[in-house]
């Protein structure tokens, strides 16, 4: 169906602009009359004409179906579940909130949403026609909706939204500078190598001597970088690929996350991160009043890995045999005691939720207390590491000189 940018002015004589789609553009113009908007610019969006003419199984998805910055979500839930507190009605608060939101994407979905709610359709149906929020979040809404809950379901996906966010500003901060810190001794050695090394090398070879192993590898590198630039760039392309369409299939997927929860120290940061956002899912979803197997199934999503989603899967076939929660995440071995033991609490006390959120919040701190040892060892490992390469080069530039220099002597 094609969409139209829209520009107007609603009965309070309020400016207005948006998106509205419809067969034609006077079904545009009729729809947004019936809104209460007196139009002064209908324009077709640009794509538009062209997938209205594509059959509906080669249609394009629309461009708001791309991944909506988590940011600008949740500061919009939030704005939404502030309206729907106050009284307002839902169609004339998403008609404030597309007014309120800065990015242009995210106003084009709210806009979609605003007119399927106006046609009849249930928020959480209007969500999931939009294509461009998680499972997850659907789910959250059309609980709300049915439990006469909404504006506190949607605070609640506005709390989560805004945790998931605060973690991973933190574990990014902390990674900058070692991350940094390996650009630049790349960018060093590569000038070693490209420019400083063949100037000594015509200084060696004047000498007329045997050049020692460490100096004739040095120099082999330079000559590679200089002259096989190409080779190497088509090596690490090669490779890049390579890994990336053995990871795409299920057994280099189940390889990769194994690996990531074995390594010696990252394996236990890894499980740490999983279990976090496992825990912090589950009890953002149980919450918000969807059911423990329909939890389980979108949560192990969330986790981001292979093994511990398995383990999630055997825990909610078990749960659907009447067994409880707790023991089969027990049995799996993938899950701590201490998060065993709190969700066997939670089970007893009625309070499974909060108990989850409480193994969220400490695996959070764990893993940013995890990651902030690891780059205060990683920065002078890595100083270190430079250090060396540039002092291997020197020695093999110098040893030459020095050992021709004695020979005059």
């Amino acid at each position: 169906m094609p969409v139209y940018t829209y520009k107007g002015v609603t009965d309070a004589g309020k400016a207005t602009r948006g998106y509205v789609d419809a067969e034609s553009d006077r079904l545009a113009r009729a729809k947004l009359r019936r809104d209460g908007v007196f139009l002064t610019e209908l324009v077709q969006s640009r794509g538009a004409a062209a997938s209205a003419r594509r059959s509906p199984s080669r249609r394009r998805t629309p461009r708001w179906s791309r991944p909506i910055s988590t940011m600008d979500l949740s500061i919009a839930t939030r704005q939404l579940a502030t309206l729907i507190g106050a009284g307002i009605p839902l169609v004339e608060a998403l008609g404030a909130l597309t007014e309120q939101v800065e990015s242009s994407r995210l106003k084009g979905v709210i806009g979609q949403i605003r007119d399927r709610v106006n046609e009849g359709a249930s928020l959480a149906d209007a969500i999931a026609d939009a294509n461009a929020f998680s499972v997850l979040y659907v789910s959250m809404v059309r609980a709300g909706e049915t439990s006469g809950a909404l504006e506190q379901v949607l605070a609640r996906l506005a709390d989560y939204m805004e945790s998931q966010l605060r973690t991973r500003n933190k574990v990014t901060s902390i990674l900058v500078y070692p991350i940094v810190m390996v650009f630049v001794s790349i960018v060093v050695v590569v000038f070693l190598l490209t420019f400083v090394i063949p100037k000594i090398t015509l200084l060696l070879e004047s000498l007329d001597q045997e050049l020692p192993l460490l100096t004739v590898l040095v120099i082999g590198a330079s000559d590679l970088i200089r002259e096989r630039w190409w080779l190497l760039l088509a090596l690490i392309l090669a490779l890049v690929l390579g890994t990336r369409r053995v990871l795409q299939t299920e057994t280099g997927r189940r390889w990769l996350d194994t690996l990531k929860l074995r390594l010696p120290v990252l394996g236990r940061v890894n499980r740490q991160l999983s279990i976090a956002r496992f825990t912090r899912t589950l009890s953002t979803l149980l919450a918000g009043g969807i059911p423990i197997v329909k939890a389980l199934e979108i949560s192990k999503h969330v986790a981001n890995n292979v093994i511990i989603g398995e383990a999630v899967d055997h825990a909610r076939d078990a749960i659907t045999e009447g067994s409880s929660v707790a023991a089969p995440l027990r049995a799996s071995g993938q899950f701590p005691p201490l998060v065993t033991h709190m969700v066997d609490v939670g089970e007893r006390t009625g309070e499974l939720e909060n108990m989850l959120g409480r193994v969220a919040d400490s695996y959070d701190e764990q893993v940013e207390n995890s990651i902030s040892r690891l780059t205060s060892l990683l920065e002078p490992a890595l100083i270190l590491m430079m250090v060396g390469i540039v002092l291997v080069i020197l020695l093999a530039s110098l040893q030459p000189v020095l050992r021709a220099t004695s020979a005059i002597g």
